[in-house]
Parts: C-alpha cells; sequence; structure tokens
C-alpha cells in the first residue's frame, strides 16, 4: 500500500497521460520541416546541425526525406519542445508563428506561419493536443 498520498496522484496522472504519436509525428508533423514555404526556407535548411534545441538531423546528400533513425532522433529532439496537449505553450508551435497570432516575439527564420488557420500549424497543434 503507498503511504505518500501525493505520490498516489503522481502515479495516476502518470498512468492517464497519453505520450506523443511516433507515426503520426513522421508522416504529419516532419514533412512539414522539408516543405518550401512563400517567401521562407525550409526549417531544414536552417535547423540541420543547428547549435539550439531545434536540431534536425541533416538530410543525407541526394535524400528528400529521412531514413527511419534519422527520424527517430528528430522526435526526441522535437519531443522536448512541446507541452503535450498545449500547442500554445508549445516553443515548437509558437517560435515560428507570427506573433499577432499569438507567437514569440522573435525567430530568426522569418515568421512561417501567419496565423494560426495555417494548415501546417494546425496539423502540428493536433499532433501536440492529441497528447495530453
Amino acid at each position: 500500500m503507498l503511504r505518500c498520498p501525493l505520490l498516489l496522484v503522481v502515479l495516476t496522472a502518470l498512468g492517464g497521460a497519453q505520450a506523443l504519436d511516433y507515426q503520426i509525428y513522421k508522416t504529419t508533423v516532419e514533412p512539414i520541416f522539408l516543405k518550401k514555404r512563400p517567401t521562407h526556407a525550409r526549417c531544414v535548411v536552417c535547423h540541420a546541425a543547428a547549435t539550439h534545441p531545434f536540431r534536425l538531423e541533416p538530410l543525407d546528400p541526394g535524400a528528400t526525406n529521412w531514413t527511419d533513425a534519422q527520424s527517430r532522433k528528430n522526435f526526441e529532439t522535437v519531443s522536448h519542445l512541446v507541452k503535450p496537449g498545449a500547442p500554445l505553450a508549445s516553443i515548437l508551435l509558437i517560435q515560428p508563428l507570427a506573433h499577432s497570432a499569438g507567437g514569440a516575439e522573435f525567430h530568426s527564420g522569418g515568421r512561417q506561419f501567419a496565423s494560426q488557420d495555417d494548415p501546417d500549424w494546425q496539423a502540428m497543434a493536433a499532433w501536440v493536443k492529441a497528447a495530453h
């Protein structure tokens, strides 16, 4: 029998938590990092081998997608940039979002998403929101 009520609360909360889904990440979120957006570089261009927390694996020469091993490393990295269940508390989503739409004040790569209505932003938000 557990004698610490706080430990029981923590264990109960953890048991109900849903982790970020790797398959949804790989099929829905990760392709966004490779997508060319008008007037912007692809995320991978600046974030491959970056020295800050959002570091994507560099693509192999001639590759148009990451290998599964590279995707798993990217997933691990990206997972640290989100707060499961809370898209607007997740740096992955607020950093590239326009400040007027609820995004961070600064993103050196410009505003990839002008609003929260952008389908790619919504796809990432849905992935984060599903993990609560």
